[in-house]
């Protein structure tokens, strides 16, 4: 029997950056590794994760960290696809890029629309799309050396967001998941997952695409 493949497609909560070393996390302490580990030999998850990804952002200061033009390349290189996992927005939310998280939300909802598109490998095979929103800023990263960067009302913003994604995404036939209740950032930056937000995500993620597996 044929390989499931799931694309994880997000920032550095994918990617794995730890915030306590400012390194990064060893391959099998990430969430992408935990879940394959989850998920199973039937299954091969793929890391897509980049630190400072946005949405559909053009970062003044950094070169090509929007998703936007990077997607379809990326979910082509990899296909044929059963699953794309879209996990993104923290970095939207920046005082530079000027958004609101109804903004933010309108970005990641056109890219999970472009993967939803997406008819990839044999036969023309559409993957499944799944959104996720990532646990919401801590108030507190304000007061980190995170906090210059990141400007004011990131955190407001982010706690925002899961809301304008719920709607926005309802009946377009793209699964949606909210994290907040499950997973929650670290007590460093509070922007982003220690070693037990990163299994905690896991098995949050792992549980929204098998139940949506059994479903289907």
């Amino acid at each position: 029997m044929m390989k499931k493949t799931i694309v994880c497609f997000g920032d550095s909560n994918t990617w794995g950056y730890n915030a306590e070393t400012g390194a990064r996390f060893d391959e099998e302490l990430r969430w992408t590794s935990h879940l394959a580990s989850h998920l199973g030999s039937s299954y091969t998850v793929i890391a897509e994760g980049l630190s400072g990804r946005t949405s559909v952002c053009e970062d003044p200061l950094f070169e090509g960290l929007s998703g936007l033009p990077y997607l379809y390349p990326c979910l082509m290189s990899h296909s044929p696809l059963d699953w794309v996992v879209i996990m993104l927005g923290t970095n939207d939310t920046k005082e530079r890029f000027g958004l609101t998280s109804y903004n933010i939300a309108q970005g990641i909802v056109r890219l999970a629309k472009k993967a939803k598109g997406i008819e990839s490998g044999i036969g023309g095979q559409t993957p499944e799309v799944l959104v996720i929103a990532p646990p919401p800023i801590g108030e507190k990263y304000i007061d980190t050396p995170i906090g210059e960067a990141m400007g004011s009302h990131c955190s407001e913003k982010s706690l925002e967001l899961a809301g304008h994604l719920e709607r926005l995404l309802r009946g377009t036939g793209i699964h949606y998941a909210d994290s907040k209740n499950e997973v929650a950032m670290n007590e460093i930056d509070y922007m982003h997952l220690d070693a037990d937000g990163h299994r905690e995500m896991a098995k949050f993620i792992w549980s929204q695409v098998t139940t949506r597996i059994d479903k289907g």
